[in-house]
């Protein structure tokens, strides 16, 4: 029988994440490509120019400018202790067009400059493939993930990246948050439908080739760097049923396993049984090649990172929607709420880690947690952010009861440990990090980095291994 693990495993990996397109800028800087990130105006949540148009603002194309800072940075995630640090590789610095014979040397460079910088600091590189960054001419010339040729191009870009960097990143993910298809297609898959277009039927039929690509991705990574772990990344802030009715709760159900299915596909290597019923109700008929459930089986992921922000309600009838937070229902009454309507729920954080290592039995690491918030310096330019400092207290403590309560979680990356710009909503003024930037959604600012009182908080929860919290 398992001992029981009171406290944090000694080599438990603390530290924070980012993402490229939220973060780098420099979006055409050395040959970099267009990628879907810099379409959107107002972020995910809102429409994409297709392409961008000239003289409209996008936030992300100078972002924090991290392609010219991120040693500065780095240095204040070293000050704070991180062990890890978790970004991603846009793949069009990599491959501009995504379908190109070479790659880009000014591109592999960067990144190989950036994970140089946090080894010499300390820190493992967590690194995400694909984070809402499919390169603009995949969407255009082909129509994303729809055309299973991406799975060629994706495999291509991986065997550069993993042969680059096989002796500096030992973490990997394959594609952010790939669930959100069902819900932001666009952003996770480079998928916006077309008039007259059944949508669950791209949806799935991207989503598979994606599942494809995702295991022919962890047998290339295995047999590149043997003694990398690769795993898959998803959304699963997670939803309650509104009351007890029967058809409340079992209609929350169905909605959770709309999720839980691409981690059924990932980690257990297969489809499951509800799909059918779903597939049929929705009139999806999903393409698959001779082969495809046997490669999906054979090549599993390594571990879990999730990301956990909120929970909502679900009343029956509700339509199943959601946002970059997850599945967004009916407020509960019991929850306090942030300015952006996401509910602060840090028991619900222990009650998913539980969920998801019961249903699958594999390590998981909680690759995005963090709050978003109106940070205001003061007269003396100081930021006293009690409330950011709570939420980590309250959600670390959920964590440390959850390890107690058996499961494995390899590390914790704080999102946002920096302020970076919004995915959802485009904006500045959403702010996560212990570093405050000086730059507003107007993209006005100094870009100067200051760090605000919890900042020092977060480091102590680190030295003490999290025993003070």
């Amino acid at each position: 029988m398992k001992p029981l693990q009171t406290g944090f495993p000694a080599d438990f990996l603390w530290g924070g994440a980012i993402a490229a397109n939220q973060a780098e800028g420099a979006y055409e800087a050395d040959g970099k490509g267009l990628s879907i990130a810099d379409c959107f105006p107002h972020g995910i949540k809102h429409g994409a120019d297709i392409p961008p148009k000239e003289g409209t603002f996008y936030p992300s194309h100078q972002a924090i400018d991290f392609y010219h800072h991120y040693k500065e940075d780095l240095a204040l995630m070293q000050e704070m202790g991180f062990k890890v640090f978790r970004t991603s590789i846009n793949w069009s610095r990599i491959f501009p067009n995504g379908d190109d014979a070479q790659p880009n040397e000014k591109g592999l460079q960067f990144y190989d400059d950036l994970f140089d910088e946090m080894l010499r600091r300390g820190m493992q590189p967590l690194v995400t493939l694909s984070h809402y960054e499919t390169p603009l001419h995949l969407v255009e010339a082909y129509g994303s993930w729809r055309s299973r040729k991406l799975i060629d191009f994706f495999l291509r870009y991986c065997e550069v990246v993993f042969r680059r960097y096989k002796d500096k990143v030992k973490y990997w993910l394959t594609f952010n948050e790939i669930n959100n298809m069902r819900r932001m297609p666009g952003a996770a898959g480079g998928i916006f439908f077309r008039e007259g277009e059944n949508h669950q039927q791209a949806v799935y039929q991207a989503s598979h080739h994606m599942f494809v690509a995702n295991s022919l991705a962890i047998k290339l990574c295995h047999e590149i760097i043997p003694d990398a772990k690769i795993g898959c990344m998803l959304s699963l802030s997670n939803t309650y049923p509104h009351t007890c009715r029967p058809e409340d709760v079992f209609e929350t159900m169905e909605l959770r396993r709309r999720s839980l299915l691409f981690g059924d596909v990932m980690i257990r290597g297969a489809y499951p049984a509800y799909m059918t019923r779903i597939w049929d109700e929705e009139k999806v008929h999903v393409e698959m090649e001779p082969g495809d459930e046997e490669i999906l089986k054979q090549y599993t992921s390594d571990f879990l990172g999730f990301s956990y922000y909120r929970t909502s309600t679900h009343e029956y009838g509700q339509p199943f929607c959601g946002d970059t937070g997850g599945d967004q229902g009916t407020p509960n009454p019991y929850l306090e709420t942030t300015p952006w309507g996401w509910q602060i729920d840090p028991l619900g954080l222990r009650y998913t880690l539980n969920e998801l290592y019961d249903r699958w039995q594999i390590p998981l690491f909680v690759v995005e947690n963090g709050l978003g918030q109106v940070d205001v310096p003061d007269e003396k330019g100081e930021i006293h952010d009690d409330y950011r400092t709570d939420y980590l207290r309250r959600h670390l403590q959920a964590l440390k009861d959850a390890i107690r309560d058996g499961v494995e979680v390899m590390g914790y990356t704080y999102w946002g440990p920096i302020d970076i710009v919004s995915a959802g909503t485009g904006e500045m003024k959403k702010r996560y990090g212990f570093v405050y930037v000086d730059r507003d959604n107007e993209g006005h600012g100094t870009m100067a980095r200051r760090k605000k009182d919890s900042f020092a908080y977060y480091a102590h929860v680190i030295a003490t291994n999290g025993a003070e919290l």
